[in-house]
């Protein structure tokens, strides 16, 4: 029997499942080849394996972050790449890539405080900022206490923790802090790796989670199934207009409502900050990337089965995971897509 491998991951379970069932751990020729982004990989164990079930076909999938996953897929090394931040339609034609959007999901800060429970801290972007920036070191500063009537803060220090790798994550949260804080944007910018003023580095989502998870005081931004399998209580965000929301599917579909993705070329649209009373600012869509004209024509026509098996039949999978799914009038759009640029 073969089966599905995802390396490199601190999702052990996939693993050791494939492991216990006698999986073949080595692509093989036919396979299917992917690397990228950690935000989307709890989604993508759940397709895969459900794929798998249905047509026999195996996923391979490295989840070793957005960067790299850019890197592997400019260098001809997998299938297809996956990444947060899109790519600017120049690069695409540069490296000879297309890219389309494939699930929305949210980045949320994460804390880890004595008798807080998810959702009860409320956070504002200015906030997250001057923390991020090392301004706002404890966490009974006057600053936190204002938003936060009702709530006593410790004596404690705050323990930033951020990406350590190069990651779309890292970039939909510093593109949320760059929309939100001018000082943010003039010092550190956006981009997968930024020059961190403050905190200590994890890799991947779930690296982050673990070190929220062990140490008093600390503060962290993961992907929101991260959060709520490792439970670890997320904040109220207040969104652009005004309204303090909580991280859900409901929260990132009214930040996906705001944006038109037929304005803009290869599908590129960061949707960070979306306006709307519902919305969850720190929303983001992980994105395929893949060759205009694959060296493997035939791998590459087993992927997008794969990804259109994914975009319509697998919402049931993206729902469970806290992921939402693409409106059917933009999976027509892909679709289209690929018989215009995938050669």
């Amino acid at each position: 029997m073969t089966g599905i491998l995802f390396g490199r991951s601190p999702w052990r379970h996939a693993t050791l499942a494939c492991l216990l069932a006698g999986c073949a751990l080595a692509a093989r020729a036919g396979d299917i080849t992917g690397a990228g982004s950690t935000f989307v990989y709890p989604l993508l164990v759940k397709w895969a394996a459900t794929y798998y079930t249905k047509t026999g076909q195996q996923v391979n999938y490295e989840p070793i972050g957005s960067g790299n996953g850019i890197r592997q897929i400019k260098a001809a090394a997998v299938t297809f790449g996956t990444s947060d931040m899109p790519l600017k339609p120049d690069e695409l034609e540069a490296a000879g890539l297309v890219q389309f959007p494939l699930v929305v999901g949210g980045v949320v800060p994460v804390v880890n405080l004595d008798g807080v429970a998810a959702g009860q801290v409320h956070l504002t972007g200015q906030l997250l900022a001057d923390i991020y920036l090392g301004k706002i070191v404890n966490w009974d500063d006057p600053a936190i206490a204002a938003v936060n009537p009702g709530i006593r803060f410790p004596d404690r220090k705050i323990v930033v923790v951020h990406r350590s790798d190069s990651s779309g994550t890292t970039f939909n949260w510093a593109d949320y802090l760059s929309k939100v804080s001018g000082e943010w944007k003039g010092r550190v910018g956006a981009g997968t790796t930024v020059k961190w003023p403050v905190g200590v580095g994890a890799s991947g989502n779930d690296g982050i989670a673990i070190y929220i998870k062990n140490v008093k005081g600390a503060i962290g931004y993961v992907e929101l199934t991260y959060a709520l399998q490792r439970k670890l209580p997320y904040t109220a965000v207040r969104n652009r207009d005004g309204a303090f929301v909580e991280p859900s599917r409901e929260s990132f579909s009214a930040a996906v409502s705001a944006a038109d993705w037929n304005q803009h070329p290869d599908f590129y649209q960061v949707i960070t900050d979306a306006p709307g009373m519902q919305a969850w600012p720190i929303t983001g869509a992980v994105f395929v990337i893949m060759p205009k004209a694959p060296k493997n024509a035939s791998d590459a026509k087993s992927a997008l089965a794969f990804f259109r098996w994914a975009l319509n039949d697998g919402q049931a999978d993206a729902a469970a995971e806290h992921y939402v799914s693409l409106p059917s009038g933009l999976v027509k759009q892909i679709e289209a897509y690929w018989g215009e640029s995938i050669k």
